[in-house]
């Protein structure tokens, strides 16, 4: 055993690693071991000197606090190191290839930042006069111009702060304009392939689910689609390309269907970098779409945000668009937050959120694409594309993947592979961070089981997914020939070791408590 309780893994030491021995400070090396943030504090501590409050506690209305805030007192080097530390202990994109399936987590250029940094980006607020934010609305109309020439649909809303806000509002501007009909339908059919927010969002619009299995080729089954689609369905929501990273080769015959049910169809575009510049979704028959700018358009997400999801519509859904949306007259912009009653085009369902989106993500997103230009979007997608590909082609013979043919933007396998082993699929992940990778996606998509889906992205170059390959090939010719001790309790090699999942899940402690002290337990 090493400090911390560790075990050591046979033949898991690094080259040169001493682990017969614990160092007296209970640090490794560079790697410092460190009392919890509100361990380190101290009373009357602070990196900062502070006024007395004084009369401004006469202006709180008797709102004053009695209690202790309970924040620990820090200097400003113990909480700097802290997070270095912290950082130190995840793994991030600045340090190595990120597959996480499903999730296009690319690298965000740097420019990218700079840009959204500036003070008449960063510091804009949603309630300055609108004659003062004219290039901010700019932005958001430049951004809103790029998506619909893109997608090839005439409307847009571009309030949706994520992928799951943009189905709700595609739903929303359905129910809007079937209720504009006098046609009151009830379910939405949803492919088993489909991102799981698209379920939980019709059902949250009040709609039935109701499941469409896929076929033996991991695509929605035209079949019983058509068997399903009757007058009672209001929308039928498709990812496309799927969650098994590929393409709905009858997505036209779909969304003909669809609309011969007097259904819309919706498109759930969270793998828009797969076609972007290549396909426009409007020219398929999509009705609605949302695109998460935080995954097609750089910055990745994760950590709680910022997201965005703007939602593009088809010529039938597009006055029912939520508000508000930008509209420019002469080079001068002005925010329509308001229906006009009068006018036969606004049938907007109204406000999905207080303000007009995300702005550093539009920011963000607009600086990628003018970096980029027409082509070097295309060419973004054409990249993922061929880094998913690469990956399927050397992995094949050893990690056979769950449907034949090519992928889109990210490559599937299951884990026949590791039948007549004692390893899991989760031992198998947990084993790639000792390898230095941050783990697949694993069991998604449902539809398959024991999966590893794994997207690369097109930011990858071939050296680090030759690099990622070996890691994974190495593993397989582990498990396979029963070198199962490094599995079983992986990963070993990281600044802590397996958690328990299902208790974090369930029951996750996420309140600091101090040790009870022996008096406390008398």
């Amino acid at each position: 055993m090493n400090r911390q309780g560790r075990p050591t893994a046979p033949g898991l030491q690094a080259q040169g690693a001493n682990e017969s021995f614990n160092t007296h400070t209970g640090h490794r090396g560079l790697e410092h071991e460190e009392p919890v943030i509100f361990e380190q504090g101290a009373e009357g501590r602070c990196g900062v000197d502070l006024p007395d409050p004084g009369a401004f506690e006469d202006c709180l209305g008797g709102l004053n606090r009695h209690n202790e805030i309970g924040l620990p007192g820090l200097s400003e080097p113990q909480v700097i190191r802290h997070f270095v530390r912290l950082s130190r202990k995840n793994y991030a994109i600045d340090l190595g290839i990120y597959p996480l399936g499903s999730c296009t987590m690319k690298h965000n250029p740097r420019l990218n930042e700079v840009i959204a940094r500036l003070p008449g980006f960063a510091n804009v607020h949603p309630l300055q006069p609108v004659s003062t934010v004219q290039g901010a609305l700019e932005v958001i109309d430049m951004v809103a111009h790029w998506l619909r020439a893109l997608t090839g649909m005439p409307g847009i809303a571009m309030s949706p702060k994520a992928g799951a806000h943009g189905e709700l509002c595609g739903l929303m501007a359905i129910r809007a304009a079937l209720e504009d009909r006098g046609d009151a339908r009830q379910k939405v059919l949803v492919p088993e392939s489909a991102h799981g927010t698209n379920p939980a969002t019709a059902a949250l619009c009040g709609y039935r689910v109701e499941a469409i299995p896929a076929n033996v080729r991991g695509r929605v089954d035209l079949g019983i689609l058509r068997e399903r689609l009757d007058e009672t369905v209001a929308a039928v929501m498709v990812t496309n390309p799927n969650t098994c990273g590929l393409f709905e080769d009858e997505v036209i015959e779909i969304a003909e269907a669809t609309h011969a049910a007097g259904a819309f169809f919706y498109c759930d575009g969270a793998n828009f970098n797969a076609i972007v510049g290549r396909v426009r979704p409007g020219d398929l028959g999509v009705d609605a779409m949302h695109i998460n700018l935080h995954k097609t358009f750089s910055t990745p997400h994760g950590g709680g945000g910022p997201g965005a999801g703007p939602v593009v519509f088809a010529k039938e859904l597009a006055p029912y668009a939520a508000l508000p949306h930008v509209n420019a007259v002469d080079g001068d912009y002005t925010l329509i937050e308001h229906q006009a009653p009068a006018a036969e085009e606004s049938k907007s369902f109204g406000r999905l959120t207080a303000f007009h989106g995300q702005m550093g993500m539009f920011v963000r997103t607009l600086t990628y694409m003018l970096s980029h230009g027409a082509d070097g979007l295309c060419k973004v997608a054409e990249d993922a594309v061929l880094g998913a590909n690469y990956l399927l082609a050397r992995l094949k013979d050893v990690m056979p993947p769950s449907f034949d043919g090519p992928c889109m933007h990210e490559a599937l396998f299951d884990d026949r592979f590791l039948i007549g082993t004692d390893v899991t699929t989760l031992d198998f992940s947990k084993a790639l961070i000792d390898e230095g990778f941050h783990p697949m996606t694993m069991y998604f998509p449902l539809v398959v089981h024991g999966a590893l889906l794994i997207e690369p992205t097109e930011t990858e170059s071939r050296d680090s997914l030759d690099e990622f390959v070996v890691a994974l090939r190495g593993l397989v010719a582990d498990a396979q020939s029963g070198n199962t001790a490094r599995f079983a309790g992986a990963p070993y090699l990281s600044p802590r070791r397996r958690l328990d999942e299902t208790a974090a899940a369930r029951a996750p402690v996420l309140r600091w408590s101090p040790p009870a002290t022996p008096e406390a337990a008398e």
